[in-house]
């Protein structure tokens, strides 16, 4: 270890209660972004965050947004090496439903070496062990190694509206040779990942339209088609028997795994009797001729997220409804188009609509997957960062959901994602009790340190 490294370490073990105790401030401010009673606690939050960049040594900047505000920070005082831009989020999900949670979901409280709050892994925690490296350096060492800039905003969970506006007005001074993000996870407890590859999406709607309202189902019933029915059948046409899925074209452009990352996949340890009792279900089921892991990562999929029409009140009512609607999402890898493939599911869904029905289609939000170099320099020294702070080699994985940020900046700004996560898929992200290990948090906060370190040596 070098002495600089000695330092950091040194510094990051006297201040670790209060990189706790600040998290926990953090943490205790409800800036619940999709509600409007919060706003001045998201605005209160990015102060936070921005206070806490220029307590590190950064200069650091609240910019507003036509929404909620972006925080800007960066120390670039190391000429001639790389740099890093930290993305990272302070706005949380709603804490719904209260009652289920064992403590208020903004106390921060610590039970069995975790700190339960909302947001605690979901981002801040994760997010806050890089500035808290990013302290370390520069109250310990007096300087970083490389150029570090952050990017941390406040509508990563409605949306990232004016994000991608942000980072057009700005894409000089948010010029950086890698990004890096931690809102992801390792893999299993003991078990650090980076994460390589991330799926895309595209999320739509369709209704069918019948009669003009409701009809009596004994006096009509037989003679005009029943939209729900309709719908239930025409989304029946989605799949077939084994899986696979039917709209034409879907599979064309899919990049198939490599051996070697299915040889890597399966050395995983995963019990996949244990993944299913967890899950409360008693089979697997997805398409033919790959494993659990393979079809969770880097298989495309598409599922019916949501079906309602008619009457679903208690007891019966005998109609023949005047509508129906599903809600849909299709998970894909590269190198699917998300334009191309919307239009596809469109056509699909038009061409079998039974007659006497009108098809109404809304197209919502879309981003192709991502796809990293595991060979790549930047790679490698976050190999060694994560090794070095966590004790043990880290395994590659890919993740089946979405981060559209990660193709942001790679449209915007060229560059990769480094994506680096220090939390657990159980630490109830989105959901009641979420909480985030005390451990990890110090120990993805040294990762942190070592990476500036692993990046200024690959340069």
């Amino acid at each position: 270890m070098s002495h600089s490294m000695q330092q950091v370490a040194a510094w990051l073990e006297q201040n670790s209660a209060k990189s706790l105790a600040d998290l926990q401030g953090l943490l205790r401010i409800p800036s619940v972004s999709a509600d409007s009673r919060h706003r001045s606690d998201v605005a209160n939050a990015a102060r936070f965050v921005c206070d806490q960049l220029l307590a590190a040594g950064c200069e650091a900047e609240i910019v507003e947004t036509a929404g909620h505000p972006i925080v800007y920070g960066e120390w670039t005082k190391a000429p001639g090496a790389p740099t890093a831009l930290v993305y990272g989020h302070y706005d949380v999900q709603p804490p719904d439903p209260l009652d289920q949670w064992v403590s208020s979901p903004f106390s921060a409280e610590i039970r069995d070496g975790q700190i339960y709050a909302r947001g605690a892994t979901d981002d801040k925690g994760q997010m806050f062990t890089h500035v808290r490296s990013v302290a370390a350096w520069l109250q310990s060492v007096g300087s970083l190694p490389i150029n570090v800039k952050f990017v941390i905003e406040g509508e990563e969970e409605v949306g990232s509206n004016n994000l991608d506006l942000f980072l057009k007005e700005r894409s000089a001074r948010c010029a950086c040779d890698v990004a890096v993000i931690s809102d992801t996870a390792q893999y299993a407890p003991g078990i650090p990942a980076i994460t390589y590859g991330l799926r895309g999406i595209i999320a739509c709607e369709v209704t069918l339209h019948g009669p003009k309202q409701d009809l009596h189902s004994g006096v009509f019933g037989g003679s005009i088609a029943n939209p729900v029915n309709a719908l239930a059948k025409l989304l029946g046409r989605l799949h077939d028997d084994s899986g696979r899925i039917q709209i034409p074209g879907f599979y064309d452009d899919v990049v198939e795994l490599t051996a070697e990352e299915r040889k890597n996949f399966a050395a995983l340890p995963f019990d996949e009797a244990a993944y299913l009792k967890s899950l409360g279900v008693s089979q697997p089921w997805g398409e033919q001729g790959f494993s659990t892991l393979e079809r969770r990562w880097a298989r495309p999929t598409c599922d019916i997220n949501g079906i309602f029409g008619g009457y679903t009140g208690e007891g019966p009512k005998t109609i023949i409804p005047a509508q129906a609607t599903a809600k849909l999402t299709c998970r894909l890898v590269p190198d699917q188009s998300p334009d191309l493939l919307i239009a596809r599911l469109e056509e699909f869904l038009r061409a079998h609509c039974p007659s006497g029905l009108r098809l109404e289609f809304k197209k919502w939000h879309g981003c192709p997957a991502v796809l990293c170099d595991l060979h790549s320099p930047y790679m490698q020294a976050a190999r060694q960062a994560v090794a070095r702070g966590f004790g043990k080699t880290p395994v590659m994985i890919r993740e089946g959901g979405s981060i559209p940020v990660v193709e942001t900046f790679k449209r915007l700004l060229g560059v990769d994602t480094l994506l680096l996560g220090w939390g657990q898929n159980t630490d109830n992200l989105h959901s009641p009790n979420e909480h985030f290990s005390i451990d990890a948090f110090h120990r993805g906060t040294l990762a942190s340190a070592w990476l500036w370190q692993e990046l200024a040596q690959g340069r």
